[in-house]
């Protein structure tokens, strides 16, 4: 099949051989943090280096959604629809409110700035999960340098009380993560140490306690060519990571079951669209989009 990779027949059953890969738009630095808006029928992400998130709607077209962005790399939304934003140079967890105010939520940890919130999700019990490794403070290009204040690590904030725990901190580069659907596990990327010349690279999976309490943490998968950055949930719990040669297919168990072959290194993606069953993929300088025969986890 063009543009797939079979590395188990039920693959098969999840990609559209009449549904090719599509360009949305292109010209952007390192695209990021896609998020889909039903209500809205558009995607927002993050032009990184840009210092800018951008627009994407079928009818109409590619417009900017936030100049001067703070660096925002990962996005969701929370219960009540409203955009959650993780900024680098902002160095904090913000939420645009549905009239459009900014209201800054997380900013450190026991008196101390966080690194450079990277990725985020949104729990049913509306709790708020984020990686924060130092990857935007270590730079000029996505976000600017400054000093790291506390280890990397992956927090959980209660916005119902103001609450912020650590969840994980064994972690050199926490990056991308996902709930699998029944939240009952917690898919988190170590992606390591930026500068290291073999840097640890894999996806780790926990299970999730009633109170948020997260044990095991064994390896799930590792992912090449390239690494695993941003992760997706199917409704079957299939994860679905980016990866350097597209998007990498990987069953409930850890298996790699296929893969969408994509031109250039995809760092993110997420479903939306029709019936959630699109794949939206930012891949370096370009927006691509796929529909597949399989939909997004639905939430609880």
């Amino acid at each position: 099949m063009d543009g797939f990779e079979l590395t188990q027949p039920r693959f098969k059953g999840y990609v559209l051989p009449n549904a090719p890969l599509e360009t949305l738009a292109e010209g952007f630095r390192w695209t990021e943090g896609p998020v889909w808006f039903g209500d809205r029928d558009e995607l927002l992400f993050s032009d990184l280096p840009n210092n800018r998130v951008m627009r994407w709607a079928e009818y109409a077209g590619l417009s900017v959604y936030r100049e001067a962005s703070d660096f925002e790399n990962g996005h969701a939304r929370d219960r009540q629809g409203r955009l959650l934003s993780c900024s680098h140079r902002g160095r904090r967890i913000h939420r645009t409110e549905l009239d459009g105010r900014i209201v800054g939520l997380v900013e450190g940890y026991q008196g101390r700035r966080l690194n450079s919130p990277n990725d985020v999700v949104c729990k049913s019990d509306g709790t708020i999960w984020f990686s924060d490794p130092p990857y935007g403070i270590q730079t000029d290009y996505e976000g600017g340098k400054q000093h790291s204040e506390l280890p990397a690590a992956v927090y959980r904030f209660d916005p119902r009380d103001g609450s912020l725990r650590v969840v994980a901190d064994d972690f050199q580069g926490p990056n991308g993560l996902c709930f699998s659907p029944d939240e009952r596990r917690l898919y988190i990327v170590e992606t390591g140490l930026q500068f290291d010349a073999e840097p640890l690279q894999h996806v780790r999976v926990f299970d999730v306690a009633e109170d948020g309490r997260l044990s095991g943490g064994d390896v799930f998968c590792t992912i090449a060519p390239g690494n695993a950055d941003g992760i997706r949930c199917d409704e079957h719990g299939n994860l679905w990571s980016s990866a350097g040669d597209g998007v990498h297919c990987i069953d409930p168990g850890g298996e790699l079951i296929g893969k969408i072959l994509v031109p250039s290194t995809v760092a993110n993606l997420a479903f939306g669209g029709r019936n959630d069953s699109r794949l939206f993929l930012c891949a370096s300088h370009t927006l691509y989009a796929i529909y597949v025969n399989v939909r997004g986890a639905p939430l609880l």
